[in-house]
């Protein structure tokens, strides 16, 4: 029975080749993506779900508010991680994690042995200290030490087997241990080696010095083991909670042993913990070198890959049903020799489930190809062998029945429904045309056109607001500037490297300072103005640099002054919102105002015009400036005529760089480079619309052209006739096409509601954003009658242009 079944289903494929490569084609479509979005998901909410216990398994971060200003962190005090196994109860498991400072690397040096000579590795990442509980944490497989008895000591180091593999190729795993690396300036022995993780994982560490290390060395300072009133990005720090203890009870005692430690400013800071499962997706807290995924986004990209299986499923069920009288007699026949309605129901059904088979394997071949072209938006690591894991197969085994049971049920319905008296008399094809499935089929249609509508007028909109933002005016001249960091702790070589880089024939001009004046990064400081009333305490940004700072970013005076050259901070400029946050409705009302900050007395001596100091998402907010120099470098490079200029001035600075800083990697970033990573979520969103948005239109348009195709099959005829009696090219291909147009347009008028209000909810993360015009949805409009009409045009026009004897030759 089964063995008929795929026969009859083989016979069926083959005899409407077109028809079967239209409607797998469409399923492939959808599929595809489905498979992608899926395993970008499946991905994501991967991460650390591996670890034993991770239910227990907190991370603890900060949550602050200094005078209304809220702050988050995932840094926590240095010695919070010595105090809690001693001074807190109902914790299993302590585990600081501590990065180098700066950037989060280390120069590390591999000593040679007699046939080798000493190898340098710049900026190497994933360098840590952390103790013997990480380890039994993540559940680590041990391939060579034993972590009781090698973790904790000083002067130590653990490595990951491909670490081991990159300083030392030529050695095994045991061979590696006792082995010398240095890292920075510090010497440490190879302890043991562990196997990387092989699953999504937050913990990104490789290599792992021991924590007794900083104790035991002059990093203690750096690391303010002592410290309890500050801390810094780079200490981070995970607990695992006994089996009978809740996290809000943990939380408490948590509390209340900082707070005994920091009787200072701890009543603005509590110490909250942060699920595992939440430490991959809240932007609230990004670890250093971290990657937050945000859910909204896995979300929307469910909901578009359950649009395009739906398209594809639609696109099955038209054409099937479309072809359905070219079945009839065959079930007739069926029916006569004693088939039931449910082995027909089980034949079409198998057909489907076949059909989509096939597209599943051909969606999976194309799986590799997709994420390559998609590369931008893929997750880093994710490859197309993570299809291997089970559960990855138990969900794409669900996908292909649930896409067979969809496509196929209706159609299975329909079909077998036929009375075999009626098909063998050929009276069901003479009904097809008016009967309820043409008008399904036209349900359907509007369907699938309203899904292609929708992504037309989000990819629009979506794309115009992000070159809003990119082409707004910031406040400040961003083009042809460039940052960069100095080493800090080197401020002679600084100011030698300053002067030098001003000289250059290519560079017009050069500032030391901090932040730009739009940055990734925010910095808040406390500044408050008594009017005689009430003192103000304005939230207030800072930005910081010499005098030259502002003529670098060409960033206007409205009233006052620059500020002076200068050792120490005896003046500041504000922007406008500053005056008018402390009462005054003109700029130059606010000069020479005291303000009270850090401690001082210190003049208002110019207001700057305001500028964005975040993107456009943020409202500008209060900001002041102090004359001080810092480690970053900005510079105004002079125009670019020939191609060439810059490419020039690039290298004499990380020439004079280099002279300044030997041995130092210099890195560089243009500005208005930066400023555009501020929108990277929604030029990823953009894409990915871009991309949903050709999907749908293509798969409409195959189900339109097989339903275009069996229109004109099936009044093949009647076309006949018309053009015998006098009916034009124009007249026919007009009336073919009367009704493709209306049902796009019904599709425009139900998407355009529905786009306006999405629309309009994803702007509201905007402070300064476009208005949605009636001419946006009048062009998307125009686009999707344009599109269908190419569709069905040729086809409409070969219709109409055939010889009427051809047609009426069997009457």
């Amino acid at each position: 029975m089964i063995k008929n079944y795929f026969k009859t289903a083989f016979r069926q494929l083959w005899r409407n080749k077109f028809r079967s490569l239209l409607t797998m084609l469409g399923l492939a479509i959808g599929i595809s993506a489905a498979l992608v979005i899926s395993l970008i998901v499946y991905y994501e909410f991967s991460f650390d779900t591996f670890l034993p216990d991770k239910e227990r398994i907190y991370r603890v971060v900060i949550d602050a508010n200094f005078n209304g200003v809220e702050g988050h962190s995932v840094g926590v005090p240095a010695p919070l991680g010595n105090a809690i196994p001693t001074e807190l109860t109902g914790v299993e498991r302590t585990v600081p994690v501590f990065q180098f400072q700066g950037d989060a690397t280390a120069q590390v040096r591999v000593e040679g042995d007699q046939s080798s000579e000493p190898r340098t590795f710049k900026k190497q990442r994933q360098v840590v200290f952390t103790n013997n509980d990480y380890f039994q944490l993540l559940a680590y497989d041990w391939i060579g030490g034993e972590p009781s008895a090698t973790v904790g000591q000083p002067y130590t180091v653990v490595l990951t087997e491909s670490r081991a593999g990159l300083y030392f190729p030529t050695l095994s795993p045991i061979e590696v241990i006792g082995k010398q690396l240095t890292y920075n300036d510090l010497t440490v022995t190879v302890s043991g080696i562990v196997r990387d993780l092989d699953k999504p994982t937050d913990f990104s560490g490789k290599e792992f010095i021991s924590l007794a290390t900083i104790d035991a060395s002059p990093l203690k300072d750096n690391f303010m083991m002592d410290v309890w009133n500050d801390w810094m990005a780079y200490s981070q720090l995970y607990i695992k909670l006994e089996a009978d203890h809740t996290a809000a009870a943990i939380q408490t005692q948590l509390n209340t042993l900082y707070r005994s430690h920091n009787t200072a400013s701890g009543k603005d800071i509590t110490l909250t913990l942060q699920p595992l499962w939440d430490i991959h997706f809240n932007p609230h807290y990004p670890s250093v070198g971290g990657r937050i995924a945000e859910k909204s986004t896995l979300y929307g990209l469910l909901t578009a890959a359950a649009f395009l299986l739906l398209l594809g499923c639609i696109n099955f069920i038209n054409l099937t049903t479309a072809q359905a009288s070219q079945r009839a007699k065959e079930i007739g026949i069926r029916k006569t020799l004693g088939s039931s309605k449910t082995q027909l129901i089980q034949q079409f059904l198998g057909e489907t489930v076949l059909i989509t088979s096939i597209a599943t394997v051909f969606s999976i071949l194309l799986v590799p190809l997709i994420l390559h072209l998609f590369a931008t938006h893929i997750p880093p690591g994710l490859g197309a062998d993570f299809m291997g894991q089970p559960g990855y197969l138990v969900l794409l085994s669900l996908l292909v029945l649930t896409v067979g049971f969809l496509s196929g049920c209706y159609p299975a319905l329909v079909l077998s429904r036929y009375r075999p008296t009626e098909t063998l008399k050929n009276q069901v094809s003479s009904r097809t045309g008016q009967s309820r499935q043409a008008t399904i089929r036209q349900t359907l249609t509007v369907s699938q056109f309203t899904v292609a509508q929708f992504f037309i007028l989000a990819t629009f909109i979506v794309t115009q607001q992000i070159n809003y933002s990119l082409d707004a005016d910031m406040g400040f001249d961003k083009e042809a500037v460039i940052k960069f960091d100095t080493p800090r702790d080197q401020e002679q070589k600084r100011t030698a490297l300053l002067h030098t880089i001003q000289s250059l024939s290519g560079v017009e001009l050069a500032s030391s300072g901090f932040l730009a004046p739009a940055d990734q990064g925010m910095s808040f400081t406390n500044v408050s103005y008594h009017n005689g009333k009430e003192e103000l305490k304005p939230t207030t940004q800072i930005r910081w640099g010499d005098e030259n700072y502002l003529n670098v970013y060409r960033i206007e005076l409205l009233a006052g002054r620059n500020v002076l050259p200068g050792d120490s901070t005896k003046e500041l400029l504000v922007n406008e919102q500053f005056t008018k946050a402390i009462g005054f409705q003109r700029p130059e009302e606010a000069l020479g105002v005291s303000l009270n900050w850090n401690g001082r007395t210190v003049p208002i001596v110019g207001v700057m015009k305001d500028f964005h100091h975040q993107s456009t998402r943020a409202l500008i907010s209060p900001l002041l400036f102090e004359r001080n120099s810092g480690s970053t470098f900005h510079v105004r490079l002079k125009p670019n005529r020939d191609g060439q200029s810059w490419s020039d001035a690039l290298t004499q600075i990380q020439k004079a760089y280099g002279q300044a800083f030997p041995g130092e990697e210099f890195n560089y970033q243009f500005v208005d480079e930066m400023v555009a990573q501020f929108y990277e979520r929604e030029q990823a969103t953009a894409g990915l619309l871009a991309w949903a948005m050709s999907l749908s239109i293509l798969i409409s348009c195959l189900g339109l052209l097989g339903l275009a195709m069996y229109t004109v099959n099936a009044r093949t005829k009647e076309i006949g006739i018309r053009k015998v009696l006098g009916a034009t090219v124009t007249s026919i291909v007009r009336l073919l096409s009367k009704d493709v147009v209306k049902l796009v347009l019904i599709a425009i008028v139900i998407a355009s509601p529905i786009a306006w209000w999405a629309m309009n909810q994803w702007l509201e993360d905007f402070a300064y954003r476009i208005e949605i015009q009636w001419w946006m949805f009048v062009g998307a409009g125009l686009a999707a009658v344009v599109i269908a009409l190419l569709t069905v045009g040729g086809q409409a026009i070969r219709a109409a242009m055939a010889n009427p004897v051809d047609s009426l030759r069997d009457e």
